[in-house]
């Protein structure tokens, strides 16, 4: 298929009809007509608040249809999209704006004076829903930069073309079988590439609907278990429905997809939910660089611990050193002015390394055997461990520490820390998880802080992190 832009793609699909696009669980709805107009109206507004093509526009806002209209006023106007977590703090938020240098910035409190600040309440009054001439971007033009973790405790920004985007979705039409009749649960977050991209521009850009619920509770979902068919989760979804009584086979004859992604699926967690749904888990491979890789298969085995095959258009290969590489119209445009960077992840030949350790087993699915990269994923988000290690270092009285991923029943993993005192000085883990609060955003937040005395460390000198993840695996294990 030709290349398009985002909003190229929307108004020769469903854009301009009178079909349902989104029920809130605060019980408004919007067709794809009002959501087209309201972005549009949007897009005139950023407009005037000096927002100009290619201009970025920061979001921090709490999950709301609003929240995801930005984002294809954007793709209306040509502004270039900067969701940012709502869990992050002030300093986390400075360094985004400051490096991104955004024209507008929509939050729920004014936070800068760096750029214009805006709530959502203001930029809502006295909005205009007329028609609004889309702005003709290249398929090739930046739609969205995403930060990711950085292994140095600076984060790096994404860049995301239209049609790194567009092509995904449709690519995920394909292979899972979209349809219009679908109706998607939608509990995901808005900031993340799962819940922003994957199923929202996959619902938007096949017809279907979505079911818009602010946050994941497994008893609504249950409740609404027979108006959706399609569900999108994290692991930690999926392990808490387990957990639900009412999670039967009678109960979810009717589904037609369940989905895993973000964080690695135990093979435990798939046999489990087969077992009493008779639904196979689909689970998937992606990364915020890259949006969607790979997938088990709809129609034949989905394979518990494994994410499947490359999407169409998609080349997966692995290094000598084990390590995932990828290359296809999915992959990132290379990160927002860190070209040196941007050169040292990509090979010679234009593939993407991915930093995931992996090998294909006898029958060509994919199998993630660990990270090459010092990454922890907690709930489905990202945690580089420098970052949270930097902070709790300038706390007074830390002589060093260690973060590391430990197995956790219903995050994955647990962000834990190991803490060696200085000399003379007594920590209180308490005090410290309270003056970490002030600079880290929730999810990054260290389930708990182990005081040793000291760290192990290899004849080089460096610190033993596989020692500490085997000397505290089963910290967060249910007694």
């Amino acid at each position: 298929m030709m290349a398009q832009n985002l909003a190229q793609l929307a108004e020769a699909r469903f854009a301009l009809t009178d079909r349902m696009f989104v029920a809130c669980d605060d019980g408004r709805n919007f067709t794809y007509l009002e959501f087209w107009k309201l972005a549009g109206g949007l897009a005139r507004r950023l407009t005037e608040l000096g927002a100009q093509p290619e201009d970025r526009v920061a979001v921090q806002l709490e999950k709301s249809v609003e929240a995801l209209a930005l984002f294809w006023a954007c793709v209306r106007g040509g502004f270039v999209f900067l969701p940012l977590n709502a869990a992050y703090t002030a300093p986390e938020v400075s360094y985004f704006l400051e490096d991104a240098e955004p024209t507008v910035f929509v939050c729920d409190k004014a936070q800068t004076d760096s750029c214009v600040v805006v709530t959502l309440s203001q930029l809502y009054e006295g909005l205009s829903q007329d028609n609004f001439a889309n702005h003709p971007t290249s398929p090739d033009g930046l739609a969205a930069i995403l930060y990711t973790s950085g292994t140095t405790g600076r984060s790096k920004g994404a860049m995301l073309s239209h049609w790194n985007l567009a092509s995904n979705a449709l690519a995920l039409i394909d292979t899972w079988r979209m349809k219009d009749s679908d109706v998607l649960l939608h509990a995901l977050p808005v900031y993340h590439t799962h819940g922003l991209f994957t199923a929202t521009n996959t619902i938007f850009l096949s017809g279907a609907q979505m079911n818009f619920h602010r946050k994941f509770e497994a008893d609504a979902v249950m409740a609404q278990l027979p108006h959706f068919n399609v569900l999108m989760g994290v692991p930690t979804f999926y392990t808490r429905l387990l957990q639900h009584h009412g999670l039967t086979r009678q109960a979810t004859k009717h589904m037609r997809l369940f989905v895993s992604g973000s964080a690695p699926l135990l093979a435990e967690t798939h046999r489990e939910f087969s077992e009493r749904t008779g639904h196979a888990i689909l689970e998937r491979y992606g990364m915020t660089e890259t949006s969607m890789i790979a997938s088990n298969p709809y129609e034949s085995e989905r394979r518990a611990g494994t994410v499947g095959f490359a999407l169409p258009e998609v080349s997966i290969r692995v290094n000598s050193k084990s390590v995932i590489e990828v290359r296809g119209p999915n992959v990132f445009k290379g990160y927002w002015r860190n070209p040196q960077k941007t050169m040292e992840d990509f090979t010679a030949d234009g593939h993407f390394i991915t930093g995931d350790v992996g090998h294909f087993d006898a029958d060509g699915y994919l199998v993630i055997s660990g990270r090459a990269k010092d990454l922890i994923i907690t709930g489905g988000f990202n945690v580089y461990p420098k970052e949270v290690e930097l902070l709790i270092d300038a706390l007074e009285g830390v002589d060093e520490s260690a973060v590391i991923g430990v197995p956790h029943p219903d995050f994955g993993e647990g962000v834990t820390a190991v803490v060696v005192a200085k000399k003379g000085n007594t920590l209180n883990s308490s005090a410290m998880l309270a003056a970490l609060k002030q600079n880290l955003a929730s999810f990054k937040m260290p389930k708990q802080i182990l005081l040793v005395d000291k760290l192990p460390r290899n004849a080089m000198g460096k610190v033993q992190k596989n020692v500490l993840r085997e000397t505290f695996a089963k910290l967060y294990r249910p007694v």
